[in-house]
């Protein structure tokens, strides 16, 4: 036997993509095919143990692995449920499910774009089959390990939350995702830390400043140079910069941060950008900085 095959493998990883019909489930599949992992769309849950059993015997070939799997039943929740038990105490794959949500006005706006029909409303009403699936889906959802409302979402916003959500595997490293939003929009519902910046003066109040956004210069520096923000990221660093590496040593392996302020276009963001750079410098973790609503009324 050569010393390769005496080299224990680092566990695999397997992704359970599920959710709503026309949450962006296609584009969660195509965002991991892009970051190496190895996709298989629509596959049984009862024939996950044997994929499983594939997994282990790659030795390491197959490291990253995501299933797309629609439930649409509730003998296929049981079977999942079932599978995933069995997993956990025979192999040693990490598993995961990130379940892909939306508002029912957002889907039902997206079926009649794309002018398909529900698969649970063949004859019905979109609204219908999107109200009978969240039902069925509602346990699954309660269970997943992360979720992503997609319902302000454009793909190529999807992909970049995926990226930056899945990038960290096989590295060991804590991914720490920063994202900027408006409270009038709703707060993020993946966030794991959620700090508001409304009380800062505002840049929107400033004429030349209305319509830009955090990300421009002028507004970065109207944000910095008030002595509260100052006294504020001082105190926030401090806190993050305790709080991160306590998460990285108890095995977390992702972090989001939600910066909020009114309409999240321009304190939010710049506290965003300051916080990207403060905190993108260490070895042990990668730190990426999106911005939810900051383009919502940029017109």
């Amino acid at each position: 036997m050569t010393e390769e095959e005496n080299t224990p493998s680092a566990a695999a990883t397997l992704i359970i993509i599920t959710g709503m019909s026309g949450a962006g489930k296609t584009i969660a599949v195509q965002s991991l095919e892009d970051l190496g992992f190895f996709c298989v769309d629509n596959l049984p849950p009862v024939l996950i143990p044997k994929f499983a059993e594939l997994i282990e015997q790659s030795k390491g070939k197959i490291a990253k692995v995501a299933l797309v799997i629609d439930l649409r039943g509730r003998e296929f929740f049981t079977a999942l449920s079932e599978s995933l038990s069995f997993i956990k105490d025979h192999f040693t794959i990490g598993c995961e499910i990130l379940f892909l949500d939306a508002t029912d006005s957002v889907l039902v706006q997206r079926y009649k774009e794309s002018r398909r029909r529900h698969p649970l409303a063949p004859k019905g009403l979109p609204l219908d089959g999107i109200r009978l699936e969240r039902k069925m889906l509602e346990e699954l959802k309660n269970s997943a390990t992360q979720v992503i409302d997609t319902s302000n979402m454009k793909p190529a916003q999807l992909k970049e939350k995926i990226v930056s959500r899945f990038s960290h595997l096989g590295k060991g490293t804590l991914s720490v995702n920063i994202t900027s939003f408006g409270f009038k929009y709703g707060i993020p519902i993946d966030a794991d830390l959620v700090f508001d910046v409304r009380f800062l003066p505002n840049p929107h109040y400033v004429d030349h400043l209305r319509p830009h956004t955090g990300q421009d210069s002028d507004v970065y520096e109207y944000v910095m140079k008030w002595p509260e923000t100052q006294a504020f990221l001082k105190k926030l660093l401090d806190m993050l910069q305790f709080l991160i590496p306590q998460y990285h040593k108890e095995g977390k392996a992702q972090i989001i941060i939600g910066i909020g302020c009114t309409g999240g276009k321009h304190r939010s963001v710049a506290i965003s950008e300051y916080l990207g750079k403060m905190l993108g410098v260490s070895e042990t973790e990668t730190v990426s900085v999106s911005h939810r609503d900051a383009e919502r009324d940029r017109h």
